[in-house]
């Protein structure tokens, strides 16, 4: 081989390897990896390939030669008994049946061998010694030979047996007086939602991924966070000292494992053949979002255990298995360019243009960034790397920023003050996380303002569909709200299935809402947090129109049932320019209501009446509740006592409930309630 081509394999090598050591400890010590997991694959994968071709050139600490990471400073070691090692990758079919080739040439004969086909769970490795049924210690795999003593920590997950087999176990199976069971610990993603709705509600960041914090669970020292713990959920796929007399193939060690009282990865078959595995592992893929943990592969081992040992293992993973891996959900790109986009709603929507990436079988280009304080808490800049993936094989998202790639002299980047299509001020109200346009006949959200305004809460116009809504805005026929009041027989007619008699029926139909009240009319205007019950509240207090445009916020907020939020809405919506405008051509086109007393606080059915919530409703949110009552005068006390009319219990009520029966307070459902209301 020429000297020059050598020298470069031997610095390929070098430089794979410290990048592979470097990626393992932001991984598995730092838990702040800056590359996705297929990426790491082709590093692995390429440093294995140049090590097979120049076997004189490997380092005697190469990754190659080892499993995971060592322990960390502040656990003690742990030795493994039986080395705990990892698993050669298939990336595709035929590397799963080059995988069954070598099974059958090791083996040197026509035997028949079967495989036993399982989830790879996407968590943490962990063993469990159990020392005569007793929990005796639990940890990492670290580097497959010394783990870290995570004992404490693992007893807190709650799908780990302190003792085997568990108590009204169904004819297990002698437990050996000592065991090791091998397994992933994992947070199934609905505890996962759970724990960062809680993070995020108590302002602090939220988890990256179930599988960083499931690992990083187990690694806590100080302060630890016992309501994470108790998420983990631990799943059982081998054993690795004890195994039972009478156990001779990997399904009855999982029968086994599921008779001492533990989880099994999951539902798993036996295959006759590479076909079979195939078969499976496309099934798995096609459920993988069904699945209470997250898995991204499966596995595919010889079921015979004597088979296993025949066939051996080469330094960090065994010949008689191999983890058929999905396609990527990860990837790496750049950042090209960040839009605001306006959607139907008016809301501005940030968006990255992105270099093109293949994620999951698919090009990404685009990434929605949702609003401005998700662009700030992940602080996305244009010209960053970033790790991309399609959350439920479908949506792209930016998952995280590579702050060791990002050039210098970036700038943050800040949604636009005024609205890219129309050119309105943009406005974000107190207490929301979404920008919108306020203006009601921007361009971009017409179509959706359009059917609001026809919507039977709002001006109930029959005949104004979507598909008649479509026509008439492309075709540029209708620009503004107003506008559809100004259509005649002769346009409508000429339209896609519209002839006479649909013409003259929608016609009929305008005309009808022309003449509607001054609630109707404000649902039908579309102002944020305005429906038909705080419609219901504004016209009763001011009476008409005029009075409510002029109102200040303050004004506004006094409003019974009316808060900060809709106070700031409705003020912004009229201090508009654009809107009053519209709203000047509306009435032009011959809107119309009858004038209302304004009615103030105290006035109505059920004036002087107190009211206490307690349990769930429901038919409809507590506010809502909370904005009827005082609707129609009454008055809403968070506390019961003897001056309580009516409690109104919801599902799992509390203590109120109680309460209420002690003083003899009369207690009413959800449909007591609405007939109170007259509803």
């Amino acid at each position: 081989m020429p000297q020059d081509k050598r020298e470069a394999a031997r610095r390929r090598i070098e430089h794979l390897a410290r990048e592979i050591a470097r990626h393992d400890r932001l991984y598995y010590l730092e838990d702040r990896p800056e590359i996705s997991d297929a990426e790491y694959d082709a590093l692995f994968r390429e440093l294995q390939a140049l090590e097979e071709a120049h076997p004189e050139l490997r380092l005697p600490d190469s990754p190659t030669q080892r499993v995971g990471a060592p322990p960390a400073d502040g656990f003690s070691e742990v030795r493994h008994v039986v080395p705990m090692l990892s698993l050669d990758n298939a990336m595709n079919p035929e590397e799963l049946r080059a995988f069954h080739e070598r099974v059958r040439r090791a083996l040197g004969d026509e035997r028949p061998v079967e495989y036993v086909s399982e989830p790879k769970l996407d968590g943490a490795g962990v063993e469990l010694v159990y020392q005569d049924g007793v929990l005796a210690v639990g940890s990492t795999r670290g580097d497959g030979h010394l783990g870290e003593d995570v004992t404490a920590n693992l007893r807190a997950a709650r799908s780990i047996p302190l003792r085997i087999p568990v108590p009204g176990a169904r004819r297990p199976r002698p437990v050996p007086a000592r065991v090791s069971v091998r397994g992933e610990v994992a947070i199934p993603v609905e505890r996962f939602e759970r724990l960062n709705a809680r993070r995020e509600k108590a302002g602090q960041e939220p988890f990256a991924n179930p599988r960083n914090t499931a690992a990083g669970a187990l690694r806590q020292l100080h302060d630890v966070d016992r309501e994470r713990l108790a998420a983990l959920e631990f799943r059982a796929y081998a054993l690795g000292e004890g195994v039972p007399p009478g156990v001779a193939t990997q399904s009855q060690v999982l029968e086994t494992l599921r008779g001492w009282g533990f989880l099994p990865s999951g539902d798993w078959q036996l295959c006759v053949d590479a076909d079979g595995a195939i078969a499976y592992h496309e099934r798995l893929l096609e459920a993988r979002d069904r699945q209470r943990i997250e898995i991204d592969g499966s596995v595919i081992k010889v079921n015979r255990l004597d088979l296993q040992a025949e066939l051996g293992q080469i330094s960090r993973s065994p010949r008689w298995a191999i983890a058929f891996k999905f396609p990527p959900r990860q990837a790496t790109t750049e950042v090209l360019a960040i839009e605001a986009n306006v959607g139907r709603t008016g809301a501005l929507t940030p968006v990255a243009k992105l270099r093109p990436v293949h994620v999951g079988g698919v090009t990404v280009t685009s990434a929605s960034l949702h609003n401005q304080d998700e662009v700030d808490r992940k602080d996305i800049r244009v010209g960053d790397t970033v790790v991309v993936q399609r959350a439920g094989d479908v949506i792209p998202q930016i998952v995280r920023v590579v702050p060791g790639r990002r050039p210098a002299r970036t700038r943050r980047w800040r949604l636009p003050a005024h609205c890219p299509v129309c050119k309105a001020a943009s406005v974000r109200l107190e207490g929301e996380v979404v920008t919108r346009c306020p203006n009601l006949d921007c361009p971009a959200q017409l179509k959706n303002n359009l059917l609001h305004l026809a919507h039977r809460g709002a001006l109930d116009i029959e005949g104004l569909g979507e598909k008649l809504v479509d026509q008439l805005v492309e075709k540029d026929l209708v620009r503004r709200l107003s506008d559809v009041f100004g259509l005649d027989r002769e346009t409508l007619a000429g339209l896609e299935r519209m002839g006479e008699k649909s013409a003259e029926n929608l016609l009929a139909s305008l005309e009808r809402g022309r003449s509607t009240t001054l609630a109707r009319f404000l649902v039908a205007l579309g102002i944020r947090h305005v429906g038909e019950t705080v419609a219901e509240l504004l016209a009763a207090h001011f009476g008409d129109l005029d009075p409510l445009m002029a109102a200040s916020r303050e004004e506004l907020e006094a409003v019974p049932g009316v808060g900060p939020t809709i106070a700031e809405s409705v003020a912004s919506f009229f201090a508009d320019r654009r809107n009053r405008e519209e709203v000047e051509r509306l009435r032009a086109s011959g809107m119309r209501w009858e004038r209302e007393a304004p009615r103030r606080r105290g006035e109505g059915p059920l004036a002087g009446k107190s009211f206490v919530l307690t349990g769930t409703l429901t038919g409809m949110p507590r506010a809502e509740a909370k904005s009827r009552i005082e609707a129609r005068g009454g008055k809403l006390s968070g506390t019961v006592s003897k001056k309580t009319d009516y409690v109104v219990a919801g599902a799992e009520p509390g203590s109120k409930l109680d309460r209420a029966r002690e003083l003899g307070v009369e207690v009413i459902d959800e449909a007591g309630l609405l007939a109170l209301l007259g509803e």
